[in-house]
Formats: C-alpha cells, sequence, structure tokens
C-alpha cells in the first residue's frame, strides 16, 4: 500500500502551485474513519492531526504539504481545527 508523503511548505512556495484554486475544507477537534478514492494532496494552513492507516500514522500540522494515494482507509484525529486546500490527482515529490 502507498504511503503518506508529507513535505514541509511555506505558504509562498505552495501559492507557486496553484493552491488559491483549490477547494477548501476545515474541521474542528474530532475523530473519524475516512477512505480515499482519489488520490488527494492538501496544504494545510492552519491545525494539526494525526493521521494513521494500518500501522502508519502521519504527524500533520500548518505549512505541509501532504498527499494521501487512492484507495486508502485511514483514521483523522484532529486535534486542533485544520484549515487545508486540497487537490485531487496531483503529485508532490
Amino acid at each position: 500500500m502507498a504511503k503518506i508523503k508529507t513535505k514541509t511548505m511555506s505558504l509562498a512556495e505552495a501559492e507557486k502551485l496553484g493552491i488559491e484554486s483549490w477547494s477548501r475544507w476545515e474541521c474542528e477537534p474530532s475523530k473519524f474513519d475516512w477512505e480515499y478514492n482519489e488520490q488527494e494532496t492538501a496544504y494545510v494552513f492552519e491545525g494539526d492531526v494525526i493521521v494513521t492507516s494500518g500501522e502508519e500514522s502521519a504527524y500533520i500540522k500548518e505549512n505541509m504539504l501532504v498527499s494521501f494515494p487512492k484507495g486508502m482507509k485511514c483514521t483523522w484525529e484532529v486535534r486542533k481545527t485544520i484549515k487545508k486546500a486540497y487537490t485531487f490527482n496531483f503529485e508532490i515529490d
């Protein structure tokens, strides 16, 4: 199974990727299960979350670009309200 990819990135760097045209999402502290039907890439403006899939956990916080693979089933534990921009089928290095 493909892994979650993360990369620390300033807002200025993220804007060069075109994030202003990406969809927006935010969520208050909570815990829920999720499945990615498509590969998703997101930029986190604020907040922090732990995403767990099987044996893998990723700590995600502000100023991070993150990619979730298609077909991944996971649990989100939002610890501080998260605000992100996201798009589908965009690969990060």
